[in-house]
């Protein structure tokens, strides 16, 4: 809840002033929209040093500097899904749909891509899935995360003239992209830079800058993520609730 009263509190007046609810360029309110992006962040760093002081701080961004995995982890973090997702475009461009098949950023919307990763990872991925885990099991932990994520998202959509008639789509996405981020983060031993990678690998070959005037970039890719996520599902990474409670120590009667 910190992170969405963070993040909204920044970003919400300069949506309302774009719909004529307050007074002012919308324009103005853009730097704090912009910090708004640290919600996540500041709220994983506040609730762990008031929970562990800094040794808790210390801990929780002890994940990005856990680089020694497999490569395979790499590879897949930063483009499986961005192949996937141009495969299918080129295979329905030259089966005759008009419009982009790969979506690459320029170098001032990546600085700002790694900005954004770094400050959603550490507070989703770094703070919330392991306690998320903890108490309901992989499958379910990556459920909530991942609505909450979408629903985090909102007024960032809202902003940019996203039609909410998509948000059926847009919660396919972050909730496929939560099972896959939450596969590679167990599978890489708990490293959050992997996961960091998997969040930058979605701007790598963003659908959503084809948005609002082309949809269907992001149904295939929120179905890209969705099959991934499927998939990722059924590995043994993902625990559920009960096998939590079956790990647990028995309690003294």
């Amino acid at each position: 809840m910190l992170a969405f009263a963070f993040t909204w509190a920044l970003q919400l007046p300069g949506l309302f002033a774009r719909w004529g609810w307050l007074p002012g360029d919308p324009a103005a309110y853009l730097p704090f929209a912009m910090l708004g992006i640290f919600g996540p962040l500041v709220a994983a760093s506040i609730l762990t040093f008031k929970e562990s002081g800094r040794g808790g701080l210390k801990a929780l961004f002890a994940g990005l500097l856990q680089w020694r995995v497999s490569l395979k982890w790499y590879a897949l973090a930063l483009f499986a899904p961005g192949i996937l997702l141009s495969a299918i475009l080129y295979l329905l461009r030259a089966a005759g749909r008009e419009g982009d098949w790969l979506f690459l950023p320029s170098a001032a919307q990546l600085v700002t891509s790694i900005v954004i990763v770094f400050a959603e990872e550490v507070g989703w991925r770094g703070y919330a899935l392991p306690r998320l885990i903890t108490k309901y099991g992989a499958f379910l932990a990556s459920s909530l995360l991942g609505v909450a994520w979408a629903i985090w998202h909102i007024p960032m959509f809202l902003a940019v003239g996203v039609p909410m008639s998509l948000a059926p789509v847009m919660l396919l996405f972050f909730v496929g992209g939560s099972f896959f981020f939450t596969w590679l983060y167990r599978g890489s031993g708990g490293s959050l830079l992997i996961a960091l990678l998997a969040h930058l690998g979605a701007h790598l070959n963003n659908s959503h800058r084809a948005l609002p005037g082309d949809v269907l970039p992001l149904v295939v890719h929120a179905m890209v993520y969705a099959a991934i996520g499927f998939a990722a599902m059924r590995s043994s990474a993902f625990e559920t609730v009960r096998d939590v409670k079956a790990k647990a120590p028995l309690r003294a009667v």
